[in-house]
């Protein structure tokens, strides 16, 4: 299964380096098809560990408005579902190595029909599947699609998730476990909750080994820093999106972002978490 194994071989990569992997999202077709091929391309150069693949969606109830704006404009400039196997065929093509997941909402892939879309997205180089409003007790037959297709699957968690929970959907996880850092939708912040290094703890002792990586709100470098010694992974979606919009999509700009922001994650010699085995 090559996409379970490239996930996880991403996570374990960047223990061995002493640092949190970086996971960055990037809506697909933002701000036009060919400009978010070359843009992730460039992410994945830059020193992105995993690339989150947004599928722009009409109602992306989880998503602040900086992603609602990108994947709204997305869609004004004709993205459809169906497109990404183009760009993700593409992307392999170009050279573009790393794990490459799909972050979409449930309606979408109904919509271009499951389980054969799944099974033409793992072809085209799609390695996971995140489905952020697909709860527990309804995700079975998307994950059991994904699991066929050869995709990791990635369930969310949120702060307010209890133990016994946490387990249960920890358990479901062939990827890792994306831990919601707020209760709320997605969005640059000037400060994280000084409860979400609690909630990481947590959520690892439930994990049973499963990589943890925690997204929504991480902003800045310092974000990172803070955060490093206790995820195994941190996402960044929204403070990508608006750095680029800040500095005109400039190439070079947005890579400084994306190295600056991995240098944050790495972690200092002392205080790593145990090894939970996550791989």
């Amino acid at each position: 299964m090559r996409g379970v194994e490239a996930v996880r071989e991403a996570f374990r990569r960047a223990r061995a380096e002493r640092r949190a992997a970086l996971v960055l999202y990037w809506p697909v077709g933002y701000p036009d098809l060919e400009a978010s091929i070359r843009i992730v391309g460039l992410l994945a150069r830059a020193g992105a560990d995993l690339i989150e693949l947004g599928l722009p969606f009409s109602d992306p109830l989880a998503d602040g408005p900086v992603i609602q704006r990108a994947v709204h404009r997305a869609l004004q400039a004709g993205f459809r579902t169906p497109q990404i196997l183009e760009v993700l065929a593409r992307l392999r093509a170009e050279g573009v190595g790393i794990p490459l997941c799909l972050m979409s909402y449930v309606n979408p892939l109904l919509a271009a029909g499951l389980p054969g879309f799944l099974e033409e997205a793992a072809r085209a180089g799609a390695d996971g599947l995140i489905v952020p409003d697909l709860p527990l007790e309804e995700a079975e037959a998307m994950r059991t699609a994904a699991g066929a297709a050869g995709l990791a699957w990635i369930p969310l968690a949120a702060p307010t998730t209890p133990d016994e929970r946490l387990a249960r959907i920890a358990a479901t996880a062939t990827g890792f476990l994306y831990l919601v850092s707020v209760t709320g939708i997605t969005g640059v912040r000037d400060r994280l909750p000084e409860e979400v290094v609690q909630h990481l703890r947590r959520a690892r002792r439930q994990a049973g080994g499963v990589p943890v990586a925690v997204g929504f709100g991480i902003s800045r470098p310092d974000h990172a820093a803070g955060l490093a010694p206790e995820a195994d992974g941190l996402v960044v979606g929204s403070a990508l999106i608006r750095h680029a919009e800040a500095c005109g999509f400039d190439e070079a700009a947005l890579a400084a972002f994306v190295r600056a922001m991995r240098t944050a994650a790495a972690r200092p010699d002392e205080g790593l978490p145990a090894d939970r085995g996550s791989g």
